[in-house]
């Protein structure tokens, strides 16, 4: 093969942009790339001064620079490459690598920049900045809830200060809570800084695909804090009594078609949520928003402790008057010796090893259900499962 051809084949189709000048700064070459990522033509490029790419104040000193280094031979960017602005045709700019070689050819000098767009890897620095101020605001704003929360369970604590059982109940109530918070928080929190850390590294690369896995462990993180702050502040509703009912008819089935496709985002994979309903009518007096937080409570406990390529059962029926509301899994289980304490606040079982949560959500599952008038059975064994039954009457 001709390598001539062979190199011009290469550098046509490079999928950085390449364009050689000579010792006075005319652009002699220009490939595709190059010409895509400045919107120019060849034509319109080659014969004229390099400078043209360039916004100010590199495009008045850029002459300066070269004969400076045809006269002092002292190399500023000439094999070391820099970070720098292009000027597009249409005006804007936009961040490249640039890295500069220069090649003695036919008793002249000639200068060929490589160019490495950074527009996607500044874009994603942009983003990751945005979550991390999100996620400090997030934090400060949760911060003031949970400070909220802990004053009122020691107000709780000393209001019974004369009753010596249930005192030492809340201390152990503090205990837990003290304890899941701190462990909870922490590891969110080190996986933001770990993620963040690392992304540093890989926009230097750069290493997209790296940025974008790190980006969304980031929001997987906040993500967990906002669930595990949401937990708190349901349970010092409940506590504080603010919790209002309001039923009314509703959809049934359209509001749990809705959660399924929710849910399946979140999904493990092929982890599949399977829904049916059975009756003719869709219809149940409830309240809605109390509803749609016991399932999908149910439904986030059933996608944790249960393994890929699993289905979670979820169905709804209504007839005679009744509404029954059914979630399966196939998961870890509950062992016999914990269920007893199964819907103490706090409380998580033995077997839940290093599975996030903060040992609230079935303990607030059941007093939404109660205040509805519902009532909620369950079947679980360790390694079996579990099922959890939501019934009401009309």
């Amino acid at each position: 093969m001709d390598s001539a051809k062979l190199l011009e084949a290469i550098i046509e189709n490079a999928i950085d942009g390449i364009i050689t000048i000579d010792n006075r700064g005319i652009v002699e070459s220009i490939n595709p790339a190059a010409s895509t990522l400045f919107g120019y033509s060849p034509s319109e490029v080659i014969g004229n001064n390099i400078s043209m790419l360039m916004p100010e104040p590199d495009r008045s000193l850029h002459d300066e620079y070269i004969e400076r280094y045809q006269t002092t031979g002292v190399k500023k960017i000439i094999g070391i490459g820099r970070e720098v602005r292009g000027l597009k045709k249409n005006g804007t700019t936009f961040p490249f690598r640039l890295a500069v070689s220069e090649v003695h050819y036919q008793e002249k000098n000639i200068f060929t920049g490589f160019i490495h767009d950074l527009t996607k890897e500044r874009a994603a620095e942009d983003e990751l900045r945005k979550h991390a101020d999100e996620l400090e605001e997030k934090v400060r704003e949760r911060t003031k809830d949970l400070i909220k929360l802990v004053s009122e369970l020691e107000k709780a604590k000393s209001d019974v200060s004369l009753s010596l059982e249930k005192e030492k109940e809340l201390n152990q109530m503090k205990s837990r809570f003290v304890s899941m918070a701190s462990h909870e928080f922490r590891t969110p929190l080190s996986s933001v800084q770990l993620s963040a850390s690392l992304i540093e590294k890989y926009a230097e690369r750069p290493d997209f695909s790296n940025i974008i896995k790190h980006t969304n462990r980031i929001r997987s993180a906040v993500q967990l804090l906002n669930n595990i702050l949401n937990d708190f502040l349901s349970l010092e509703k409940l506590e504080a009594g603010r919790v209002v009912v309001n039923k009314a008819d509703i959809n049934l089935v359209q509001l749990a078609e809705e959660i399924t496709e929710e849910m399946q985002m979140i999904c493990k994979k092929n982890q599949h949520i399977v829904y049916q309903h059975t009756g003719a009518i869709g219809t149940f007096y409830l309240d809605a928003h109390l509803i749609k937080s016991s399932v999908i409570n149910l439904i986030s406990n059933a996608i944790k402790y249960s393994g890929e390529n699993t289905f979670i059962e979820f169905s709804t029926e209504i007839k005679e008057g009744a509404c029954i509301i059914f979630i399966k899994d196939n998961g870890i289980g509950i062992p016999i010796e914990d269920q007893k304490n199964l819907f103490e606040p706090f409380f998580r079982a033995h077997n839940t090893g290093n599975i996030p949560g903060t040992g609230l959500g079935l303990n607030i599952v059941k007093r939404y259900i109660e205040l509805m008038d519902g009532t909620l059975e369950y079947h679980s064994a360790i390694n079996e499962g579990a099922m959890f039954k939501m019934s009401f009457q009309g």
